[in-house]
C-alpha cells in the first residue's frame, strides 16, 4: 500500500508546507540585471517576494523556511544587485523564521553572501527528501516517502482558439520508476513533487510541450521519472490529470 505523500501545497501559492516548514524554490534574485543587459528594464522583484514570503510565513504559521536552490541568478559571477539584495532579504526573513538553503546550480559563491546561513546539498525532514534537482542527490540511499525537487520551473501551456499560448505555473506529482534503484539503495519507491519557481518573472517550462529529454536535471534525462504516469496540478488545486491524456488534449487543441 502506497503511503500518502506528507506535503501540502499552499493554496494559490508557489509554495508548500511540510510539517512546520515552508518550502519555496528558485528565487533567481538578480535576473533583472541579466534582463537589463538584454534591453528589458524591469524593477527588482526582491521586495515583492519578501513581502509575499513574510505573508506566507504568517499565513501558514511556519517555523522554518527552506529555499530549494537558485537564490541567486547570475552564473558564475555575483552581480551588484545580488550583493545588495540577497543578504538583506535573508537577514529580514531570518528575523522572523529559521532559514535553510539547499544549494542550486545558480548558487555559486552563495556562502560568501550568506556566511551565517545553513547551505546544504539536500535536506531530510518529516519523511521527505528536499533537493534542488540540478544534480543527483549526494546520498547512497533514499528512505523517504517523497522527494521534493525544483530547478525545472514547471508550468503547463494552454492554447486558445487563436493559437495563443499562455503558461501557468504548476505542480508535477508522481512516483519514481524502478530504475531509481540503479542510482540509490531504495527500500520502497518514493513519490516526487516538482515545485514551481517562486520568482514571478519566471514563466516556467511547459511540461506538456517539450519531450521528456529536454526537461532539466538528471532525474528527467536519466528516465527515472516517467511523466506519462505523473499528474499536473495548477496553483488553485485544479487536477489536470495524467500527462498521457494532457499531451493528447494539447495536440487536439492545435
Amino acid at each position: 500500500m502506497v503511503r500518502e505523500i506528507p506535503v501540502l501545497p499552499v493554496y494559490g501559492e508557489r509554495a508548500l508546507k511540510l510539517g512546520k516548514t515552508l518550502v519555496i524554490a528558485d528565487l533567481h534574485i538578480g535576473i533583472e540585471h541579466e534582463l537589463e543587459r538584454q534591453g528589458a528594464v524591469i524593477p527588482s522583484q526582491t521586495g515583492v517576494m519578501e513581502d509575499s514570503i513574510i505573508s506566507l510565513i504568517e499565513k501558514t504559521c511556519a517555523q522554518r523556511l527552506a529555499i530549494l536552490g537558485d537564490v541567486k541568478h547570475n552564473i558564475p559571477s555575483i552581480s551588484i544587485q545580488e550583493y545588495r539584495e540577497i543578504p538583506r532579504l535573508i537577514e529580514s526573513l531570518g528575523k522572523k523564521i529559521e532559514v535553510v538553503v539547499v544549494k542550486g546550480n545558480h548558487d555559486g559563491n552563495l556562502e560568501k553572501l550568506l556566511p551565517d546561513v545553513s547551505i546544504l546539498d539536500h535536506l531530510e525532514i518529516e519523511g521527505a527528501l528536499l533537493a534542488h534537482g540540478h544534480s543527483w542527490i549526494k546520498a547512497e540511499s533514499i528512505d523517504a516517502e517523497v522527494v521534493v525537487l525544483a530547478h525545472s520551473h514547471p508550468a503547463i501551456a494552454f492554447v486558445d482558439d487563436f493559437a495563443r499560448t499562455v503558461k501557468e505555473p504548476a505542480w508535477i506529482k508522481g512516483r519514481f520508476k524502478e530504475t531509481l534503484k540503479e542510482h540509490y539503495n531504495v527500500k520502497r519507491l518514493p513519490g516526487y513533487i516538482v515545485i514551481p519557481a517562486y520568482n514571478p518573472l519566471l514563466s516556467g517550462a511547459a511540461f506538456n510541450q517539450p519531450s521528456e529529454k529536454k526537461l532539466l536535471g538528471p532525474y528527467f534525462t536519466s528516465g527515472v521519472i516517467d511523466l506519462c504516469m505523473a499528474r499536473a496540478y495548477l496553483l488553485d488545486g485544479t487536477d489536470l490529470g495524467p500527462f498521457n491524456t494532457l499531451k493528447a488534449a494539447q495536440k487536439e487543441t492545435y
